[in-house]
């Protein structure tokens, strides 16, 4: 605890003496006095955006976990299958998330289906590619003495691959966890009118440059929250069962 009020109290002093030094204008950097009054000034708001981001980022990550788990495990099931889609779920990161999001606008409106779908992409890769590697990762001695016994590929899959993949599913749900608001604030920044993303861009329009860092700054307080809370439900849930 102490390490990190330094660290606060470092980057404050830091962020404070370079705008003395350079004499940078407020509306190119804020002083950290100045985004704490808007912080203070614009709570209410804030935490109006701030509930909407969450609420997408909490949709987006929890359908984006159990589509990339499902198919993991599908994929675990088939190596035809595997063979088929692990190129094209390859191919699909080489494409840059934030030009889906005009077209996912374009398609679903300016709601908050768009941000939710945005969430769900950046959440679906990381969960489905760290289970599917540990699925692989089953001892083969394991399987062979399984298979010896006479238990069905599901049985297999159930009782032995799915619990030894588990501690790569953990990961990939904390690296999940930290990248789910990404999506979320790329959609609100492209269209809508709700949101951490949308009160930044609007902000910003109207050169209120403090309310932007105060926005910003929630954001990633609400994301380090989010990250933690997840891993720590990850690590109760698995300690739950042994893992």
């Amino acid at each position: 605890m102490k390490t990190v009020l330094a660290l606060i109290l470092t980057v404050l002093v830091l962020w404070q003496g370079m705008i003395w030094a350079l004499g940078l204008p407020p509306f190119l950097l804020p002083s950290p006095q100045s985004v704490a009054q808007a912080l203070w000034l614009n709570r209410a708001e804030i935490a109006r955006h701030a509930g909407y981001t969450l609420t997408e980022v909490v949709l987006g990550f929890v359908i984006g976990s159990a589509l990339g788990a499902a198919l993991a495990v599908a994929m675990g099931f088939s190596a035809r299958l595997t063979s088929l889609l692990r190129p094209l779920l390859t191919f699909s990161q080489t494409i840059p998330v934030f030009a889906l999001a005009p077209i996912l606008t374009l398609w679903l409106g300016f709601d908050m289906a768009p941000k939710i779908a945005m969430t769900v992409l950046i959440v679906f890769f990381p969960v489905c590619s760290a289970f599917l590697d540990g699925l692989g990762r089953t001892p083969q001695a394991a399987l062979d003495l399984a298979q010896v016994m006479g238990a069905s590929r599901g049985r297999i899959m159930r009782h032995l691959r799915i619990p030894a993949a588990l501690p790569q599913l953990a990961t990939g749900l904390r690296l999940a966890a930290v990248y789910a608001p990404i999506g979320a604030v790329i959609g609100e920044w492209v269209g809508g009118a709700r949101g951490l993303g949308a009160l930044m861009i609007h902000a910003n329009g109207r050169m209120k440059t403090d309310l932007v860092f105060a926005a910003l700054l929630v954001l990633s307080v609400l994301t380090v929250i989010f990250a933690r809370s997840v891993a720590l439900a990850v690590a109760r849930i698995w300690r739950r069962y042994g893992v």
